[in-house]
């Protein structure tokens, strides 16, 4: 019994090495073809063009070629850039893309057999409608925000597009780049800020994948100035429709600065209806730019009675009238002598991990721990006393918690 094991054994290797040597044929470079018909196929034939934005669709009909593989097509999108598409002879179609302007473009198929030999050249004619890149640069807007610039755009068909922010540098006394924004979203509106309120000349333009390029829209923005709110001049106002608070977190907690989890901040007692709720003032009657939220951190982080979305309201008024507020609403509503000056939701983690899993995440905790950035409608009407309405914590229970909250904007 041992010596057959040993044979088997023998043969087994045996096997094993002939299979190393067979893997490892020395590679001349030269990717023999898959097969040796050297016959030249067919051309496609009935062709049809249906353009679209940016590209067309090229439908035919396929060779009687049994050693068909693929059909290529060769174009050129703009004065300098080639492309190529292939597409297996399983379909009718080949798809062209990525061309700079709505016009008149040549592509030239060939039917390509398994030995790599060409057909002859067809060559189509096909006029791409107005590419995404050049429907988004009219709607691209450059306006004045706290402390920098506003940039939006309107991006209906939801492709991939870039903007691109430049300015003077003050070294180089030339246009550079100070931000590049990706995305397939059918809104952009974000905002870049650092500067001071001295006027500055911005432009924008509009890029794809393909590495078009729009003309630049200009515009002189003098930024609005913005500085931190004094922390020091809060204070706590007490309403009837405020969540009680317990464990000794205490609502001026939530402004002393300490964001690292092992101090006090605001908590709510079980047991109170939704929306958890602390009502406090400025000092000042201020115009909102944005607001830094530190969630509690730790084990707590995307999960517990950490706020997942919430509504900050606030009043113009130095002792505005208690009422009990709406859930959720729509910006700008108001409701007595309060305004709906924003509806937000905490992130997800990063990591893209289950929020329960992403607390024991390093660049998750790093995440919470450095605050998240939330903006307020440059169109909120400043305000003197805030109302943070918690309508659903990340556990989805009756209670809400939060370490310390920046606020930034214009005092009056």
């Amino acid at each position: 019994m041992k010596n057959i094991n040993i044979y088997g054994l023998k043969f087994l290797l045996y096997g094993l090495l002939l299979m190393v040597i067979v893997s490892c044929k020395r590679d001349d470079g030269f990717n023999a073809p898959v097969s040796t018909d050297l016959t030249k196929p067919g051309v496609v034939t009935n062709i049809k063009v249906t353009n679209f934005n940016g590209g067309a669709y090229i439908t035919y009909s396929l060779p009687n070629s049994p050693n068909l593989l693929y059909v290529q097509a060769d174009y050129r999108i703009n004065g300098s850039t080639t492309r190529q598409t292939k597409a297996s002879y399983y379909t009718d179609t080949v798809t062209v893309d990525g061309f700079a302007k709505s016009q008149d473009y040549e592509v030239t198929l060939h039917a390509v057999s398994r030995a790599n030999v060409m057909s002859d050249a067809v060559v189509v004619h096909v006029h791409p409608l107005t590419p995404v890149y050049l429907m988004v640069k009219p709607t691209a807007l450059l306006s004045a925000d706290f402390g920098g610039v506003n940039i939006s755009a309107l991006n209906p068909l939801k492709k991939p597009i870039g903007l691109i922010l430049i300015a003077i540098d003050p070294s180089t006394k030339g246009y550079e780049i100070v931000d590049q924004h990706y995305t397939n979203q059918d809104t952009s509106n974000y905002s870049i800020r650092g500067y001071n309120t001295t006027p500055r000349k911005f432009g924008v333009y509009v890029t794809d994948q393909f590495g078009n390029v729009s003309d630049t829209t200009f515009a002189t923005i003098t930024p609005i100035f913005e500085t931190m709110l004094d922390k020091g001049k809060f204070f706590k106002y007490l309403t009837a429709t405020d969540s009680p608070i317990g464990y000794g977190w205490e609502l001026p907690y939530l402004w002393d600065g300490k964001t690292d989890g092992y101090s006090n901040g605001w908590h709510t007692l079980p047991g109170a209806p939704a929306p958890m709720q602390c009502t406090f003032g400025l000092g000042v009657n201020a115009k909102l730019s944005r607001f830094i939220l530190w969630e509690r951190p730790n084990e707590f982080s995307f999960s517990h009675a950490n706020p997942k979305d919430f509504t900050l309201w606030g009043s113009a008024k130095a002792s505005p009238a208690d009422v009990l507020l709406p859930k959720s609403s729509p910006i700008g509503t108001v409701v007595g002598d309060w305004t709906n000056l924003g509806n937000y939701r905490y992130p997800d983690p990063p990591s893209g991990l289950p929020p329960g899993l992403a607390a024991n995440n390093p660049s998750d905790q790093a995440f919470v721990l450095a605050g998240v950035n939330f903006n307020v409608s440059i169109t909120s009407p400043a305000v003197r006393v805030l109302r943070i309405d918690v309508a659903d914590t990340w556990s989805g229970g009756d209670y809400a918690h939060l370490m310390e909250i920046s606020l930034y904007g214009n005092p009056q």
